[in-house]
This record gives structure tokens, C-alpha cells and sequence, in this order.
């Protein structure tokens, strides 16, 4: 506190005494002799004494407000000792310290230095650590050594109102074992953090955290000790859910496990980033460094301990295998079409050679056409291209929105009736190719199926078009449609690639940032024609397309471990019909994204990558071999658990049979017969 001085005023009335050792500047200013007399002080100007400041200190231990203060703080945190400080454990205790709770942690390996710089008091014995009395007893082991360090604590240390939480993945488990172990006046809290180092690297903020009050005591003190704990995480801004045990291993063997064995797969495969990203692509990424960190322990324990994991990697199994079966049954009919058809096509002919007007029924060019459809007017524009659409479905339409937006002028035909769509939009279209052709747009832009490509394309009256027409495709194979423009189109015409590596539902938010691949084939020299190559390309960068200028066989080595992988893992998910959760990791959130943007597409266009890129085959006996590795790693994992246990109890079995046929001792022998143990040492 401030004051003037003098600090203590005198009494009224009474002042010092003149003394020898009465020193008015001395900070001291009651004299040292008691000798005072009442005399009326002395108000003389030349007498008058400067003011000072003074001070005291604040923080002194007699100030009400600064002990209110501690012991306020005091009453809201908490000692907590981790058991097992592992890499989780540290997660949670770097939060912990700076809410300003107390720390205390045990592990078998010496974490002693990584403690001290974060503030926490390591023990390397158990029976020290109880003896600190924590609050809480927070156990962060991995699941498979949950119940043998827990055994191990010296519970008779502790006081007996302590409470015991945890943070394992699998909750029937933990709150079994707390039961069965744990006297019956600790207090018992099952938790879950649906996250981790990874996930959570930029906070906590938004992810769930899942608990159940097992058993918590009626006292107000232990009630609140309960909210103060979870006031943690609620703190964070984590999602607080409250859920029973055996509910959230429900929810979790259905996502958290799925979610880990996609990701395992995956990582099998060692995906890799490419030049050529799509989104679901980058989601795999994505998937692939959130469970790579983690241990195989977690994962086997994921598998271990929850009764419906077995039923879910069954699940998975069969949707694969369906998917295969699907994709060779489309193989097997396609061969089978081209060998029967082939020999149908031979008994017509001979029908018709022997027909007797010998007229071959032929569909003639002059056949009855539609009537022309209405063009729209515009004005001749130079820096415009007139562009025609061929196969109006939903992805030629999502091109014609950009393309007229922009102010290009567009002309669609397909076999389908899309005359009202393409009126709103702005495109004039038309039923009949011959009087589509005759427009002479400069470029034909081929939006088909991969499977209908080549039919669509030779059904086309290449002779009505301007001999210097460019012929452009979006597939999502490249060597395919390369292969197919050079052997049936007139050398006249100039032939471009591309692959915009987005769709409807990946760019339905605009395109800027997304890989756009293209090869130019053959463009003329003519300047006209590289301009117009250029002007058409110019369309997707000004919407901010990553424009990528790759050969057609590097796309489609790059596209069959990024795209055809990416449908593949989708299509095999959305046979198990993944649901949203009250519990999603980020990790399942990752997943039912995929699930969604894949699940749009058709399976013709799914059958198109595999049928008609080279390298999808050997991609997909990598992923039925990773797979099928990862299943062998977890059931043999089990077999060797079963076999140690299987062996052990033979053991056990064998010492009890010798044990039983050893005599046993009299009372007054016991001390001259040799016990067991004596024997076997001997």
C-alpha cells in the first residue's frame, strides 16, 4: 500500500522527546526512547518536514485479497497423475499445466527430462507417485497393457476417494476392468477423447470428447472434483457428449476402426502425393497421416476390444470382394458381347449378301431429319469461340455454365432430350449431329462416358465440320481417348487431351485451385490454330485452374494409384453404408467426404477407369494384397495371444498336477520335511 510520511502518525499531543538517537530522516521515525511528555508540537515553518512516499509491499502473507485470490485458485485445479506417458500422455498434459492444474506422471520408460519441460513432476516408482495423493489418476496406456499396469499400482496408497479415469478407444473394456480392479469407494470415470497429437495439432476446439460417470460419489466434494475434470476439456471447446460405454463402442467399430483399417491399407500402399491431386485424393492423403502415427497396439486394440470389430472387418471384407465381383462380372459381359456379337454381325451379313435386291441395310446420310433446332443470335466475335458440346449430361452442363458465363457461345447435342436444360443455360441445342455439325463450331468438346466414346465419336459426321475443327476430350483416362482421336480422326483435325481432375461436386464452389491436365497432340502450325488452342485452354485458367501440362501416359500411371484408388476405397464404403455418428473423428468425417464425392459418379464412369487405364488392374491386386496383409497381421496377432495363453495354461496345469502328487507336510514335520520351493531348488 501507498502512504505519506510519516507512516504512523504520532498519538495527538505527544511527540518525541529530543534524544541523541531521535534521527528525524531516519526511515525509523519513532524514537528510540520511550521518553515521551506531552508537549504541544512545534508548527514552526522552519521545522516543517518534505513528504515522502513510502511503500509496502502488496504480496505481503497478511493480505486478505492476494490469500481470497490462492485459495480461489486453488479450489479450481486440480492434481492429476498420468500413468503411462507415452505420446498421449504428453498431449494432455501440455493443457493440463497451462490451465494451471498440477501434474504428476508415472511410466516404465524415463520420460524424466521430456517432464521437466513441461512443467510436470515425473516418478519412476509407483508407491511415490500414490503418495503425492492425487485428485485424479488419468490413465494413458495403450489398451493392451490397460490391465496389467493397473494392477501393478499400489492402490492401498492412495486416498480412498481418488477417482480414476481413462482415455482408451474402446469403453465396454475400461469400465469392465475399473469395475472388477478398483475397490469399490474409488470413483470411476470412463473417457474419450475422439482425437489426437495429430488431429489435434491446432486445437481442440469443435472435437468430441465422449464420457460416462461409471460411479461417482454422492459428496458435493467429489461431484465437483468430477465437473472440475471435465471442465478441461469443456474449457478447449471440445463437444462435450455423454454416452454410455457400450453405446460408444457401438458407434466406434462402425467408424473409429473402419476409419484405422482404410488408413493401414492405405498406407500399405504408400500413396503418394502427385502432380495431379483431386480432392477425394488428397482426402486419402490426409486419412493416411492421421492413423500412421498411431500404433499397431491401438489399432489391435481397436480390433480386440470391441466386440463389433470383427463384424465390421467382415463387412468390409464382403463389400470389397462384391465390389471385384462386380468389375470382373462388367469384364466378363463385355468379352462375352464381343464374341457372340461378333458372330451375330457374321450371320447378318451373309443375310444380307443373299438378299435379293442385294441392297445392304445401310442407314443412308439423306435419312429423315429433325427439323433444325433455334440458334441463338450473337454477334461475330473474334475473341469468342463457338464451342459444341457432344453428350449434354450432367457434367457437359456444368462445363456449359463456365463456358457461357464467360461469353463463348455453346452448342450441345446428345442422344437424350436436353432442349430445356439447355435453353436456360443459354446453349442452343440440337437432336440431330448432322445439323449440329453444319454449325461448324471450332471446337467439338466430347463430354461422353468413357464406355460410349468411341461409338459416340463415329457416329459423328466428321465431313459436315470445318477441316481444321479442334477435337477436345475431358475423360478421365488419357491414352484411351489419344489412341482413339489418331486412328479415326482426318489428319486435318487438331486433337487436345485434358482432364479436368474436378466434377459437379468437388467444384461446385468454383474451380480455382484445381488440377486441370491437358496434352496437345496435335495442333497445326497455322497461328489461328494455336490461338484457338490457347483461347480454349484460357477458359479454365481464368477461372483459376492449376494448369498442368502432362503426356497422357504419365496421367493415366499417376491417375490409377490417385483416382482409380480413390473410387475404389468410396465404392467399397458405401456398401457398408456409413452413417454419420454423434462421435465422428476427423478421420470418419475424411471417409463419409469421400463416400460423398464419389457416390455421384456412375459405375460406368468407375468401370471406365479400370477397363480402359493399364496400370488399374496391378492397383487393384496392391489393394486386395494390402488388405489381405492387414488381416493377416491382426489374426495373427490373435492366434499368437490365444497360443500363449493355450501354452501358459499348460504350464500352469503341470505344476498344479506335480504340486498335488509332492506329500504334504505334518505341522510337527513341517519344519524337518523340505518345502516345494526347497525342492525345486534343489
Amino acid at each position: 500500500m501507498l502512504s505519506l510520511s510519516p507512516l504512523h502518525p504520532f498519538p495527538p499531543k505527544l511527540i518525541p522527546t529530543r534524544s541523541p538517537f531521535f534521527n528525524p530522516q531516519s526511515p525509523n521515525l519513532y524514537p528510540q526512547s520511550s521518553n515521551l511528555s506531552p508537549q504541544i508540537p512545534n508548527l514552526s515553518p522552519k521545522r516543517r518536514r518534505s513528504l515522502k512516499i513510502k511503500a509496502l509491499d502488496a504480496a505481503q502473507f497478511f493480505d486478505y485479497e492476494t490469500k481470497l485470490a490462492a485459495q480461489y485458485h486453488s479450489s479450481q485445479t486440480l492434481k492429476i497423475a498420468i500413468i503411462g506417458f507415452g505420446n498421449f500422455g504428453q498431449f494432455l498434459a501440455k493443457t493440463l499445466t497451462r490451465q494451471g492444474h498440477t501434474v504428476l506422471a508415472y511410466s516404465r520408460s524415463d520420460h524424466s527430462k521430456t517432464a521437466a519441460s513441461l512443467g510436470v513432476s515425473f516418478f519412476s516408482d509407483p508407491h511415490d507417485l500414490c503418495e503425492q495423493h492425487p485428485h485424479v489418476i488419468l490413465l494413458c496406456t495403450s489398451i493392451i497393457s490397460a490391465e496389467k499396469v493397473l494392477n501393478s499400482l499400489p492402490l492401498q496408497r492412495l486416498r480412498r476417494n481418488t477417482l480414476f479415469a481413462d482415455v482408451l478407444s474402446v469403453k465396454e473394456f475400461s469400465k469392465a476392468l475399473f469395475l472388477k480392479s478398483l475397490p469399490s469407494y474409488f470413483d470411476v470415470i470412463c473417457t474419450h477423447p475422439m482425437f489426437g497429437p495429430e488431429s489435434a495439432k491446432n486445437g481442440w476446439s469443435g472435437l468430441c470428447f465422449v464420457y460416462e460417470k461409471v460411479r461417482i460419489g454422492s459428496e458435493v466434494s467429489r461431484v465437483s472434483r468430477c465437473e472440475k475434470f471435465l471442465s478441461i476439456f469443456e474449457r478447449e471447446g471440445c463437444e462435450m457428449v455423454e454416452m454410455s460405454c457400450a453405446e460408444h463402442d457401438k458407434f466406434a467399430a462402425g467408424s473409429q476402426f473402419i476409419t484405422h483399417t482404410v488408413g493401414r491399407v492405405l498406407e500399405m500402399l504408400r500413396l503418394e502425393s502427385t502432380p495431379i491431386n483431386t480432392r477425394g485424393y488428397e482426402t486419402l492423403l490426409d486419412l493416411v497421416e492421421n492413423t500412421a502415427g498411431d500404433s499397431f497396439d491401438l489399432y489391435y486394440g481397436l480390433f480386440m476390444y470391441n466386440k463389433n470389430a470383427l463384424e465390421m472387418l467382415e463387412r468390409l471384407d464382403l463389400a470389397f470382394e462384391d465390389l471385384k465381383k462386380q468389375l470382373f462380372g462388367r469384364l466378363h459381359d463385355v468379352v462375352r458381347n464381343q464374341l457372340f456379337g461378333n458372330a451375330e454381325k457374321v450371320r447378318t451379313l451373309q443375310e444380307e449378301y443373299v438378299n435379293q435386291n442385294g441392297a445392304a441395310l445401310v442407314r443412308s446420310s439423306k435419312a429423315v431429319r429433325s427439323p433444325k433446332a433455334h440458334i441463338l443470335d450473337s454477334s461475330e466475335d473474334h475473341s469468342r469461340l463457338k464451342i459444341g458440346i457432344v453428350g449434354f449430361g450432367n457434367f457437359g452442363q456444368f462445363l456449359a455454365k463456365t463456358i457461357v458465363r464467360q461469353g463463348h457461345k455453346v452448342l450441345a447435342y446428345s442422344r437424350s432430350d436436353y432442349s430445356d436444360v439447355a435453353q436456360q443455360l443459354g446453349v442452343s441445342y440440337f437432336s440431330d449431329a448432322d445439323d449440329f455439325c453444319e454449325e461448324h463450331p471450332e471446337v467439338i468438346l466430347l463430354c461422353t462416358s468413357i464406355l460410349s466414346t468411341e461409338k459416340v465419336l463415329m457416329s459423328l459426321p466428321l465431313q459436315r465440320l470445318k477441316r481444321n475443327t479442334l477435337f477436345v476430350d475431358v475423360l478421365s483416362v488419357k491414352e484411351f481417348p489419344k489412341s482413339l482421336f489418331l486412328q479415326n480422326l482426318p489428319l486435318d483435325f487438331d486433337i487436345l487431351c485434358t482432364h479436368p481432375m474436378f466434377g459437379p461436386e468437388s467444384g461446385k464452389n468454383g474451380w480455382n485451385g484445381l488440377a486441370f491436365v491437358y496434352d496437345r497432340i496435335r495442333i497445326g502450325n497455322d497461328e489461328s490454330r494455336v490461338s484457338r488452342c490457347d483461347q480454349f485452354l484460357d477458359i479454365f485458367a481464368q477461372e483459376g485452374c492449376r494448369m498442368v501440362d502432362m503426356s497422357c501416359e504419365e496421367h493415366d500411371k499417376h491417375a490409377a494409384g490417385s483416382q482409380f484408388i480413390t473410387h475404389t476405397m468410396g465404392r467399397v464404403l458405401e456398401k457398408l453404408g456409413l452413417e454419420s455418428t454423434p462421435v465422428n473423428t476427423k478421420g470418419y468425417k475424411t471417409l463419409l467426404n469421400l463416400v460423398e464425392n464419389t457416390a455421384g459418379d456412375s459405375f460406368d464412369l468407375y468401370y471406365g477407369l479400370f477397363m480402359y487405364n493399364v496400370n488399374a488392374m496391378e492397383q487393384l491386386k496392391r489393394l486386395d494384397l494390402a488388405f489381405e496383409a492387414l488381416k493377416k497381421q491382426l489374426f495373427g496377432r490373435l492366434h499368437g495371444v490365444l497360443r500363449k495363453q493355450l501354452f501358459e495354461n499348460a504350464d500352469d496345469s503341470q505344476v498344479m498336477e506335480e504340486q498335488h502328487l509332492l506329500p504334504t507336510p505334518l505341522e510337527n514335520e513341517s519344519a524337518a520335511t523340505p518345502s516345494f520351493e526347497a525342492l525345486n531348488n534343489n
